[in-house]
């Protein structure tokens, strides 16, 4: 799917100046911005092309740049740099037409002073100092959302901040463009899976709609028994198989009828364009088995999914997995299990029923077929794997009357202490931070959801750039955090968001 690709997208350069230092500064300030965007564009920690538009001078051009970057698919967000300067009053129609996320890059092109040979010609023209901040007072007088960079354009930490704020522009592109499907709906009588999908919407872009779990069954019941044979020998080849779904094995049907499955499933999705889906066990239709080796394959593709009707989850899978495409790790949709509460070492363990991402190992699945002893159907086929030991982020998004909110807590999943050899589904094991108790009290009382997207892909910054640019609360459980502090810090958003509207 081309919405699965990175490719086409990009970012816009725009450089400011003016007039009064003539036609030969603003054509040495149009070449110095060529450059640092050609250099930030091929720059491994920026996953994007970056394009450079011409110099703006004037307000009317600035205005219409900004239009045509909100009138461009493919254009994910814009950086602003002032060589000299560049009067800010010129940039208010603009910056209150740009929809697009924006990043203001502080830079200068020179790094170090020629300190024995500086003139008048060299400070007109570097005037980057003062012009930023002439542009930094006019970007917080309007209130603008916006995340800022600063250092020389050629210093490492200055590519990887801006690749950062790049993936998060991302996860804010894919939302806008997300469409996701539910089939059926939310599990009876569950609180946190509800929520508001037109206000989803209107702060993420994405279109959240309900399909009859019928229409999903007349897709699976038109996958030819050819192309199951191909998807099962898929399986064969790519899994390490159980026995008793070997060729000849006894549950070698009901592996026939989960690749059944996952193909109407995968045809449903790609007719409708949808990059993110649910499901519900209370709600199967005459399905043979609650989705699950299908469910795990479509996410290591690309796309985001949410247990038990979890429409929020499954959207934010899919953003973080489009955020995170190219880096190493991964993401996946989870939820907090049960714990290891030794005091020495609590650990969470975390699984589903049946459907974790096998891109959270390195390792080859095993296929395995186990009863589900929920639903009412049939025995469903699963991988079975443990996650990758390394730092990563659980993150759940919620809705609380008034607003959404994004709690996302720092973790290190780790090696389990025992070797699960019965637990009939894949799994992962995670140290929160500070620690179990603080970690989980904070969620508490945050309201956090038991669904959450796991990534180990990604940072708390880049889920903080996400935040801002989408415009909805994050409350951050780190090192830092303790429940007297975090009890504060949701008192003042509250009053915050109140104020804000």
């Amino acid at each position: 799917m081309t919405s699965h690709s990175l490719g086409s997208l990009k970012i816009w350069f725009v450089t400011g100046s003016q007039h009064l230092y003539g036609p030969e500064a603003v054509g040495q300030v149009a070449e110095h911005a060529a450059r640092i965007a050609a250099e930030l564009g091929a720059s491994l920690a920026v996953p994007v092309d970056i394009e450079v538009r011409p110099v703006q001078t004037e307000a009317d051009s600035i205005r219409r740049v900004m239009l045509d970057a909100n009138g461009d698919d493919t254009c994910l967000g814009v950086i602003a740099w002032m060589h000299t300067f560049s009067p800010a009053k010129m940039w208010i129609a603009g910056l209150n037409a740009l929809q697009k996320p924006l990043l203001h890059l502080h830079t200068q092109f020179h790094r170090d002073l020629p300190w024995a040979t500086i003139d008048m010609d060299f400070m007109n023209l570097n005037q980057s100092a003062h012009g930023d901040r002439e542009f930094g007072y006019l970007e917080t007088r309007l209130g603008l959302r916006r995340s800022t960079v600063v250092g020389h354009w050629q210093d490492p930490e200055t590519h990887r901040r801006v690749g950062v704020w790049a993936r998060a522009a991302i996860g804010r592109h894919t939302g806008a463009h997300l469409k996701l499907a539910r089939f059926g709906d939310n599990m009876r009588d569950v609180a946190v899976t509800e929520g508001d999908k037109v206000e989803a919407q209107i702060r993420w872009g994405v279109s959240v709609n309900t399909y009859p779990v019928n229409e999903l069954v007349d897709a699976v019941g038109e996958v030819t028994d050819a192309d199951v044979d191909v998807l099962v020998g898929e399986y064969d080849d790519t899994y390490g198989m159980v026995p008793e779904l070997r060729a000849g094995g006894e549950k070698r049907g009901s592996l026939r009828e989960a690749a059944r499955i996952e193909l109407g499933l995968r045809g449903f999705l790609e007719a409708g364009g949808f990059d993110a889906f649910t499901d519900s066990f209370e709600d199967l239709g005459t399905l043979a088995q609650l989705p699950g080796i299908a469910v795990q394959r479509l996410m290591a593709d690309g796309f985001g999914f949410g247990g038990e009707g979890d429409w929020k989850t499954a959207c934010l899978v899919r953003v973080f997995k489009a955020m995170g495409e190219g880096l190493p790790g991964a993401t996946s949709f989870m939820e907090d299990y049960t714990y290891h509460l030794d005091p020495f070492g609590p650990l969470i363990l975390g699984a589903h029923m049946l459907e974790v991402c096998p891109s959270l190992s390195g390792a080859v699945p095993r296929c395995e077929i186990h009863p589900l002893s929920i639903g009412g159907k049939a025995d469903p086929v699963r991988l079975v794997f443990t996650a990758d030991p390394g730092p990563g982020l659980v993150a759940g998004l919620i809705d609380i009357g008034d607003r959404m909110r994004l709690v996302a807590n720092v973790i290190d999943v780790v090696e389990p202490l025992e070797p699960l050899e019965v637990l009939p589904v894949a799994h992962a094991t995670w140290a929160p931070a500070p620690n179990l108790a603080t970690a989980a009290e904070c969620w508490l009382l945050a309201g956090g959801p038991h669904h959450t997207a796991l990534t180990t892909a990604l940072t708390v910054e880049h889920v903080e750039i996400l935040a801002e640019m989408v415009g909805v609360e994050l409350v951050t459980i780190d090192a830092e955090s303790s429940p007297r502090r975090l009890k504060q810090e949701l008192l003042w958003n509250r009053a915050a968001w109140t104020l804000l509207g």
